[in-house]
């Protein structure tokens, strides 16, 4: 099904991972740092007790809801700025970023609202009240950094797609050190400061989102790499227009994301009614699973990026190689992070928790993580490509499909067993139903999305070779 890169030759495919990779590799250090912050808070809250690891999982998980989908929403700038760099406009950027950064400040402010919103869901699901209130705190507390988070996402983009990928690397280090230092005081109550357990992690996120806006905007005034596409040069209202284009193309990537991650959320709601034990397991595994996941999506940003260029320079061969030498690059991670997730799952369970029970059955959810690596991997390349071409809407339907129609269902019927479904199993398989369903969902996705590359970019090659 894959399309294997025969016409081209060895040395230009080498050419083309070096490439990818020098794009990719600083971006790749800036998402395991901003990944890291979610793991600290997790590991951490794992050393105070069960049922604060718990409160912070369920707070963590419509966040993480949120925040991954006005990531996509903020994608659309990606795209844009690669495909000027690549037709050499220029002088068409900096208007672009001004125009993203008003987007990131009213896409923020709705994504905080929306987030707040969430924490009524709580109060159904059947939580210790202890729990659903530390739960609900946390989310409002870290929710305050979520329009720093829009608008720094519109400078990375920016930054990424002009190929100067640094500047988020240094910036999301430099916040992961922040978010551990002040979790260990106000988690912990160290150096006198209150004891807030996972409020504490939240106030360090929110404060950290804040700081790396700046430090960014920061970069960017003192940096020579940006005098060419300076965005700062003076005050420019909203253009609603500019706006609107680019929420057509960007909506689509949030919802993308969103679906994805929102049924890995509803799952962490639907088992949390099984107990502290299964939801803190499940995640962990699930949070383990997101930080190797940073890996493919870096080359799939990497990817946006040269496959923009190349469809800005108007050369459609070009994009079509570097599409598969990067979904190939994908496939390669994860054939290499499934075999170190099963080889070690315990020393992973043992690294978050020190609680025997939620060690034991966060090892088995950790094989069904290894399960899905190949799956993930190609599904984040193949729709990554295709948002390069500007094309956001077919990942977009994919994505529904295969989570919110095949995977999530699938996994409720093995989960919960209803007794209302014939077909359902005897008994639910709780944690693990959910699971299998993931699994599934993501083969799905990686399937479809391959076959949908593989037209589009066949498709775009042969409308310019028609060309009289």
């Amino acid at each position: 099904m894959l399309t294997v890169i025969a016409p081209s030759s060895y040395c230009a495919v080498v050419t083309e991972v070096k490439a990818l990779w020098r794009l990719s590799w600083p971006m790749l250090v800036g998402q395991l740092a901003t990944v890291g912050m979610g793991v600290a808070d997790v590991a951490m809250t794992g050393h105070v007790s069960a049922a604060e690891l718990a409160a912070v999982s369920l707070g963590a998980s419509v966040w993480s809801i949120v925040l991954v989908t006005v990531m996509g929403v903020m994608m659309a700038i990606n795209t844009v700025v690669a495909h000027e760099i690549g037709a050499g406009n220029h002088h068409l950027i900096p208007h672009s970023v001004r125009q993203a950064l008003w987007k990131g400040l009213g896409v923020g402010l709705l994504a905080c609202a929306a987030a707040n919103l969430a924490t009524l869901l709580f109060d159904h699901i059947g939580l210790d009240q202890d729990v659903n209130d530390s739960a609900s705190m946390f989310v409002h507390v870290i929710s305050l950094g979520m329009p720093a988070f829009a608008c720094y996402r519109a400078l990375y983009g920016y930054t990424t797609s002009i190929n100067q990928t640094k500047p988020v690397m240094v910036i999301a280090i430099v916040g992961l050190l922040f978010n551990i230092v002040v979790n260990w005081l106000l988690v912990f109550g160290n150096l006198g400061m209150p004891k807030l357990g996972g409020v504490g992690c939240a106030v360090a996120t929110a404060v950290g989102m804040w700081l790396m806006l700046g430090a960014m905007v920061g970069w960017v005034r003192v940096a020579p790499a940006y005098e060419q596409t300076y965005p700062f040069t003076h005050w420019e209202w909203p253009n609603w227009p500019e706006i609107a284009g680019m929420l057509r193309l960007g909506v689509p990537i949030g919802v993308t994301y969103f679906a994805e991650v929102s049924a890995f959320g509803a799952i962490s709601l639907l088992v949390a009614r099984f107990g502290v034990v299964q939801v803190s397991a499940h995640q962990i595994a699930l949070n383990f699973s997101s930080l190797v996941f940073m890996v493919p999506l870096s080359f799939g940003i990497a990817l946006i990026t040269r496959v923009g260029q190349s469809l800005g320079e108007g050369d459609p061969h070009k994009a079509r190689f570097v599409s598969w030498v990067g979904v190939w690059m994908s496939i390669a991670f994860g054939v290499v992070s499934a075999a170190f997730i099963a080889l070690f799952r315990w020393e992973i369970a043992r690294a978050y928790t020190s609680d025997p029970a939620v060690q034991e059955l966060c090892v088995q959810l950790l094989l069904f993580g290894a399960l899905f690596q190949l799956s993930d991997a190609t599904q984040v390349a193949t729709s990554s490509a295709i948002r390069g071409y500007k094309v956001t809407r077919q990942p977009m339907v994919i994505q529904l499909v295969a989570f919110w129609i095949f995977s999530l269902p699938l996994g409720v019927v093995l989960g919960l067993a209803p007794a209302w479904l014939p077909w359902a199993p005897r008994a639910p398989m709780e944690v693990y139903g959910f699971w299998i369903g993931l699994v599934l969902g993501l083969t799905v996705a990686a399937v479809l999305l391959t076959l949908a590359l593989k037209k589009l970019a066949n498709r775009r090659v042969l409308g310019v070779a028609r060309r009289p």
